[in-house]
């Protein structure tokens, strides 16, 4: 007489090709959640940025967004200090007007919509992303590593 079923060996294969799976699930979504961290880091910065040059613009006044490169913070006028995300690196390039010491560096933008221009690039790991910031225009543009 034959007994259907499965053997204990044959359970503990499936176990381990069931582990194996969801090991590799779990690696593969902790680096999109590296890249969902920079991504939105990045988008929130350039959301900011945006703000300020659209208060200039409403209040007919220059507004400034200042980014502090020791505490990888930034902020808007009238807005809380947004601080990245843990083990993303800042670096600004800003014209030389708008970096008052080692720390910080801003942003500033005119009623006209114009800017004095520059650029923040965001690191995690091995990825980065640009914000570029145009002068003349003011005109905001996110990069990421792969357009560069």
């Amino acid at each position: 007489m034959k007994r259907s079923g499965f053997t204990l060996i044959e359970v503990l294969v499936v176990l381990v090709m069931l582990a194996v799976l969801a090991g590799t699930v779990a690696f593969n979504m902790s680096g999109s959640l590296k890249a969902s961290k920079i991504r939105g880091a990045s988008k929130d910065l350039v959301a900011a940025l945006r703000y300020t040059r659209s208060q200039a613009v409403v209040k007919h006044e220059q507004q400034r967004l200042m980014i502090n490169v020791t505490e990888k913070s930034y902020q808007a006028p009238g807005k809380p200090k947004v601080v990245l995300p843990e083990g993303m690196e800042l670096k600004v390039f800003a014209a030389e007007s708008e970096v008052p010491s080692e720390d910080t560096a801003g942003f500033r933008f005119f009623s006209d919509g114009s800017s004095t221009g520059g650029r923040v690039t965001l690191i995690y790991d091995e990825r980065f992303w640009r914000i570029n910031v145009a002068w003349l225009t003011g005109e905001i543009r996110l990069f990421k590593d792969s357009e560069i």
